[in-house]
């Protein structure tokens, strides 16, 4: 039976892994971004971890929406430069999706840091 624990970190893993392989295709990849910060925002809340973790996952989560959105929206209305006849200065509404993305690696890998150095403690 799977306890609420390790659903979590299922979830954080998933999640985390589905941020880093969405990188590979900047566009579509966006939508598995989105999905993978959703599923860690999941894993952090089922961990009845510590609030402030949630709450960084959630702007994390909350700026890649943003940016996916924005990033749907422009591409719906035929993009940015070029033919398109917008500014490349359009792309500033892009801007929270990359910053969560990289807020959001930022947090995991201090996350797998601690782990790491947790069960190097615990080994001696």
């Amino acid at each position: 039976m799977i306890t609420r624990i390790s659903l979590s970190r299922i979830l954080i893993i998933v999640g985390s892994i589905a941020m880093l392989f969405g990188t590979l295709d900047p566009l579509e990849g966006s939508a598995v971004i989105l999905g993978g910060s959703g599923l860690v925002l999941l894993g952090t809340r089922l961990s009845n971890g510590q609030r402030h973790i949630f709450r960084y996952w959630l702007w994390v989560f909350i700026l890649i929406a943003l940016g996916f959105a924005m990033l749907v929206i422009l591409s719906m209305l035929g993009g940015i430069g070029g033919s398109a006849g917008r500014s490349l200065w359009w792309g500033l509404f892009i801007l929270p999706y990359p910053i969560g993305w990289i807020m959001g690696m930022i947090s995991l890998i201090v996350r797998l840091v601690k782990f790491i150095r947790a069960d190097k403690q615990s080994g001696l």
